[in-house]
């Protein structure tokens, strides 16, 4: 979509009649505002949506040395990004240009709105989206400043924590950016201080854990104190769809994350072979998608809060949180997917998150811009991000064990990889060792058919090698596989963890109203698309479950 195409959908304008349909929902008077008075700030966290009935309302970027003017709403003109509905904080500030009129209208009553109004619905979501869109492409808006060291684990973790859960971030690099010296010092620390985030002129935290991070930042919504209908742990693409379908069909629904929604599809910078989608989608964009959907049905979409162990009080599930809280559900749904093995490699270990990566999303890509990088694994999601990393590194080095491509990936991705000249497949091969100082800077690698050793000068490493479930919280009454990943069906109806006479339901796991979808079930097939249709389906037994009850 051409940019003023996008600005068009961004900034749509609504007739009388829409705007007095809106101000119903507000259920006051329109209030008014004094020249130079604040609508909202940056950081509020009660966001409230304004329609202006009239007078103009500035936006403006707060997060940079000087305040920036976003865009100015008049009459018909409303205010939001997708912060309104996912409850995070908001990123600009509204204030007052002249004299205004405004009807203010909460959070759920804007949720009443895109639930109950169709085509106010379309408007307002395609706006919301298309806002954050111009945001995060836009050279001009700062957002929250990560000052710190390219060669520093910590800085890549709060970067990566950042950009996972599409907080807009700018990163200053202390090797390579000429203000970060002049930053330290208005901010009052050193490098030894360093990683530290700051806004605006305001220093916020230094090297925080990804949990300070999300609470100082209001990502991270506290869980509540009730029963839940269905509590879901993990976000891929399996948790997200059964989100979306039980809170729509009025089930109260937590959804539980260690990191960021998405999963590893999340960090696919393009699916191409997910049904509707021709063009592709990267993760990213269809995690965002989902969550925005999620949050619009009423799912509570909790950031990071892991889950350490699970218990059982009777017939409802008990979920252990590190920190000390608990969350008790009716139904579990084990949505937490499985993570990519590490190398058992000579120097690995040191290299992780400073050389070495499981992901390839622009936060890595850009740490090897130009230089030559080595991708290991055969699979599609390492095809994908091969091809995404060939556009930004001189070179791409793809080690593959066995000797046929196409053996585990995609005809079509195959294809293009062999036709993309800076990739050079290395057959029968596998590292043996990594070197270097501050920073990876070499790897040896051995032909397992020739006996051939090489030394590759690189920069990074990623890593797309196998699945290692995410089940390690979970109690002996779930029962696994050889390989860990959680069993479900009919065959565990002679489970002595079974305890009802009627069999297990397709995605019911050997405990009765837990479940199972996804890459963490046994026997699942691992693509987007399986997992979303696996996530969906399992709130159709989660009712059945509750019917019985």
């Amino acid at each position: 979509m051409a940019e003023h195409g996008l600005e068009a959908v961004a900034f749509p304008r609504l007739s009388e009649e829409q705007i007095e349909q809106l101000g119903r929902f507000a259920g006051t008077r329109p209030r008014k505002f004094r020249a130079g008075e604040a609508l909202f700030r940056v950081g509020d966290r009660d966001l409230r949506f304004f329609v202006i009935k009239s007078g103009e309302v500035e936006i403006i970027d707060e997060t940079g040395d000087k305040p920036k003017v976003v865009t100015v709403h008049q009459p018909g003109s409303f205010t939001g990004d997708v912060n309104h509905v996912t409850g995070n904080p908001a990123v600009v500030s509204g204030i007052a240009r002249v004299d205004c009129e405004a009807y203010e209208i909460s959070s759920e009553a804007l949720r009443e709105i895109l639930n109950q109004d169709p085509r106010l619905s379309d408007i307002i979501l395609q706006a919301l989206i298309a806002r954050r869109q111009l945001l995060r492409e836009s050279s001009d808006f700062t957002g929250l400043r990560v000052i710190g060291s390219r060669y520093s684990k910590d800085t890549f973790r709060i970067r990566d924590f950042l950009a996972k859960n599409r907080v807009l971030f700018t990163w200053l690099d202390l090797e390579g950016d000429p203000a970060v010296g002049q930053l330290l010092e208005q901010f009052g620390v050193t490098e030894a201080d360093t990683p530290v985030v700051a806004c605006a002129r305001m220093l916020l935290l230094r090297n925080p854990s990804n949990r300070e991070l999300a609470e100082e930042l209001g990502i991270r919504r506290p869980v509540e104190h009730t029963v839940y209908d269905l509590a879901i742990v993990g976000s891929g693409p399996a948790g997200l769809a059964a989100a979306v379908y039980a809170a729509s069909e009025g089930l109260s629904t937590i959804v539980l994350e260690t990191t960021a929604p998405g999963g590893q599809a999340g960090s696919s910078m393009r699916i191409e072979n997910y049904l509707g989608f021709p063009t592709g989608i990267t993760g990213s964009e269809l995690a965002d998608r989902a969550v925005l959907q999620a949050d619009k049905f009423g799912a509570r979409i909790s950031i990071p809060t892991p889950v350490i162990k699970l218990s059982f009080d009777q017939a409802y599930s008990v979920l252990g949180l590190e920190g000390g809280e608990t969350v008790v559900a009716k139904c579990l749904l084990i949505a937490t997917g499985a993570e990519y093995r590490r190398l058992e490699v000579e120097g690995c270990t040191r290299f992780e998150g400073n050389g070495v990566y499981y992901a390839a999303t622009p936060n890595e890509a850009q740490m090897c811009r130009n230089s030559d990088v080595v991708l290991v694994g055969g699979g599609n999601s390492a095809g994908q991000a091969a091809v995404y990393l060939s556009q930004n590194a001189r070179k791409v080095f793809l080690i593959i064990r066995g000797d046929d491509l196409c053996k585990s990936m995609s005809a079509y991705l195959a294809h293009r990889i062999l036709n993309t000249p800076n990739i050079e497949l290395l057959r029968d091969t596998t590292i043996t060792r990594m070197s270097g100082n501050d920073s990876l800077d070499s790897i040896e690698i051995l032909n397992s058919k020739t006996g051939e050793k090489r030394t590759l000068p690189v920069s990074a490493v990623f890593s797309f090698i196998g699945a290692t479930p995410r089940t390690d919280w979970l109690p002996p009454e779930i029962e696994k596989d050889a390989k860990s990943f959680v069993r479900t069906g009919i065959t565990l109806a002679e489970s002595p963890h079974w305890s009802l006479k009627r069999q297990p339901f397709l995605l019911e796991t050997s405990r009765p109203g837990v479940f199972a979808a996804g890459d963490v079930r046994s026997g699942s097939v691992k693509r987007v698309a399986s997992a979303v249709g696996e996530g969906s389906m399992s709130v159709q037994f989660v009712h059945e479950y509750l019917k019985e009850r």
